[in-house]
């Protein structure tokens, strides 16, 4: 049976939720029982499209950064996006498998990364709004101004790292 084929969202936040310590045991917990309803509509016979997001990580990978600079050299935001965008897909793919395989369901599941093309004349990619990851506390928002780092204050009224939200043109494929 075809029930029709959706596209579900599954947030960063939702994965690595603010106020909790974002281990990967605890990032794994939440993305297997993020997809309980996933099984279901498997079940049900839709073909599904699960795309995430990964501002938290990434901003987790920022911190990793920041800490590390003077051992290794720092990844630039766009590598960063893309290697969580990669893990995650991992353990979404990987949890996924192992929920449709304990409720009888067959079905592949294959994870895809991709770029996205974007305007170069958004005005988003010259002035950064978008909150990465989670807030900063005081100490490390006065350790980055103390290396000069310029800290924007997020439209949500945080101190946090921010990134474009640029309006998508289009996705890359395969052979573009």
């Amino acid at each position: 049976m075809n029930a029709g084929t959706i596209v579900v969202a599954l947030g960063g936040n939702a994965v690595a939720p603010p106020g909790e310590r974002p281990t990967i045991a605890n990032q794994f917990r939440h993305t297997r029982a993020s997809l309980v309803p996933i099984v279901d509509l498997a079940r049900a016979g839709w073909h599904i499209s699960l795309v995430h997001g990964n501002g938290p990580q990434v901003g987790d990978d920022l911190a990793r950064n920041e800490i590390a600079a003077d051992q290794v050299e720092p990844l630039p935001l766009g590598v960063l996006v893309a290697a969580t965008a990669g893990w995650m897909g991992y353990m979404i793919q990987q949890s996924l498998q192992n929920a449709l395989a304990r409720a009888g369901v067959t079905r592949q599941v294959v994870t895809v990364i991709s770029q996205t093309l974007c305007d170069a004349n958004d005005a988003n990619l010259r002035t950064p709004t978008k909150p990465i990851g989670h807030a900063l506390d005081p100490v490390r928002v006065g350790r980055l101004q103390a290396d000069r780092t310029t800290i924007p204050r997020a439209a949500a009224g945080r101190d946090s790292t921010v990134g474009d939200q640029p309006i998508y043109r289009t996705d890359l494929r395969v052979g573009e």
